[in-house]
C-alpha cells in the first residue's frame, strides 16, 4: 500500500515550487533584459510587448489552474505549471532568434500562475487548522527567496563572465527537480477534484469588491513595470559605481528579494494599521520605488531603497490583497482570490507595453516618474473610500 508522504514536504514543496516560478521564471526576463537586448538587437518598445506577452501567459495560467483545481485538485495545475517553467526556460537558453525567446518568456512567466492559489487548497486539505498560518508562510517566502537567488546567480555569472545562457540552464535543471519533488509532495489526499460549485464567477461580481480589483489593477501595472525596465534603466545609465553595468540587474533584485521578507510581518501590520492606513503605505513605498529608479539610477543609496522598497510594497500588497479577498469572500477564498489575481495580471499585461512605447518616446527615467503618479492616484482613491476592516467595504 503506497504511503501519504510526510506533512512536512507540502510547505518544502510549495516553497520550492513557488520560489521557482515566482523566481526566475518570471522576473527573469527583466533581470536578464540587458543581455537579451545585446545579444537579440530589439527595441525598448520591443521588450515591453515581450514582456507583456510574459505576463499574458500568466494571465492564462490563472484562467487555467481555475478550471483545474476545480476539476482535478491542485496537484495537476502545480505540476503543469511547473513543466511550463522547464519549457520556457529550455527554450530561453536555447533561443536562437528574438521569436523563440518570446515563446519561451511566454511559457516561463505562465508558471506562476499555475502555482500559487493550488496551494492553498492542498494546504486546507491535508494540514490542521492550526498550523495552516505557518505552512503558508512558509510557501510564501519562496517567492522572496527565489527573486534573491536568481539575483545570485546572475551576478556569479556577470563576475565569472560566463553567458546569461548558462543561467538558464540551471534554472531549467532546477525546476525539473522541483517538478520531481511536487510529484510526491502533492500525491494521494492532494490529488483529488475540487470542489467545482465553489468556481462560480458570479458570486464576485459585487459592488464592494470594486476597490478591490481596481487596487489589484495598479499593483499589477506599476509592479510589472519596475520588473521589466527598473534593472535596464540603471544599466542605461552607466549602471553603479564600482560595477559592471550589465552587474546592476543583480544587485536591484538581490536587494528586492530579500526585503520583500518583510511581507511575513503584513499581517502584524495590518492589526496594529488598520486596511485602509496600510495600503496607503504600500502605495507610498511604491511611489518613492519607482522615483528613485527615475532619478537616481547611479546611486547605490537610491537604487538600494528603490529596489527594498518595491520588494517590501510587492511582497506586503500581495497579502494584504489576500486578506482583503478573503474578508469580501468568506464563503469562496479560492476563487475570490484568483479574480484578484487576474487584476494584477491585466495590469502586467498592460503596464510594460504602455511603458515600453513611453519609454521610447520620452525616455525610461521620465517614464519611470510619471510611472510614479499611480500609485500616488491610488492612494488617493483609496482615501476616498474609507476602506473597513469588516470586509474591505466603502
Amino acid at each position: 500500500m503506497r504511503r501519504n508522504p510526510p506533512l512536512w514536504t507540502l510547505p518544502a514543496a510549495g516553497f520550492a515550487a513557488t520560489a521557482m516560478t515566482y523566481g526566475p521564471a518570471r522576473m527573469g526576463f527583466g533581470l536578464f533584459l540587458t543581455d537579451f537586448r545585446a545579444t537579440f538587437s530589439f527595441s525598448t518598445e520591443m521588450a515591453g510587448l515581450v514582456s507583456g506577452l510574459g505576463f499574458f501567459g500568466f494571465l492564462l495560467g490563472l484562467f487555467g489552474t481555475c478550471a483545474m483545481t476545480a476539476r482535478y485538485g491542485p496537484r495537476s495545475p502545480v505540476l503543469l505549471g511547473l513543466a511550463a517553467a522547464i519549457l520556457g526556460m529550455g527554450l530561453i537558453a536555447a533561443a536562437p532568434n528574438l521569436p523563440i525567446l518570446a515563446t519561451g518568456v511566454f511559457f516561463a512567466m505562465s508558471s506562476p500562475g499555475f502555482t500559487w492559489a493550488p496551494f492553498n487548497d492542498a494546504v486546507h486539505r491535508r494540514i490542521e487548522d492550526e498550523a495552516r498560518p505557518r505552512a503558508l508562510s512558509v510557501i510564501s517566502t519562496g517567492t522572496s527567496l527565489g527573486i534573491a537567488a536568481a539575483g545570485v546567480t546572475a551576478l556569479g555569472l556577470s563576475a565569472a563572465g560566463l553567458s546569461w545562457r548558462v543561467a538558464w540552464v540551471g534554472f531549467a535543471v532546477a525546476a525539473a527537480l522541483v517538478l520531481a519533488a511536487n510529484r510526491i509532495a502533492l500525491q494521494d489526499g492532494t490529488a483529488r477534484a475540487g470542489d467545482e460549485a465553489a468556481w462560480h464567477w458570479s458570486i464576485l461580481m459585487k459592488r464592494s469588491a470594486l476597490p478591490l480589483y481596481g487596487v489589484a489593477l495598479s499593483f499589477g501595472t506599476t509592479s510589472a513595470i519596475f520588473i521589466s525596465f527598473a534593472a535596464e534603466r540603471i544599466a542605461q545609465a552607466g549602471g553603479l559605481p564600482g560595477l559592471p553595468a550589465n552587474a546592476a540587474a543583480a544587485i536591484v533584485f538581490i536587494f528586492y528579494g530579500l526585503a520583500g521578507l518583510l511581507g511575513l510581518a503584513t499581517g502584524r501590520a495590518r492589526s496594529r494599521l488598520g486596511l485602509g492606513p496600510l495600503l496607503g503605505l504600500l502605495m507610498l513605498a511604491s511611489a518613492l520605488s519607482l522615483a528613485f529608479v527615475g532619478l537616481t539610477p547611479t546611486s547605490w543609496i537610491g537604487v538600494g531603497l528603490a529596489a527594498a522598497l518595491q520588494g517590501i510594497f510587492v511582497m506586503m500588497m500581495s497579502a494584504t490583497l489576500a486578506f482583503w479577498s478573503e474578508r469580501l469572500f468568506p464563503e469562496r477564498p479560492a476563487p475570490g482570490f484568483t479574480a484578484v489575481l487576474l487584476f494584477v495580471a491585466l495590469g502586467g499585461v498592460l503596464g510594460p507595453v504602455a511603458a515600453g512605447f513611453a519609454a521610447a518616446a520620452f525616455g525610461l527615467g521620465p517614464m519611470f516618474v510619471w510611472t510614479a503618479a499611480i500609485p500616488g492616484i491610488t492612494a488617493v482613491f483609496v482615501r476616498s473610500h474609507r476602506l473597513s476592516e469588516r470586509a474591505g467595504a466603502t
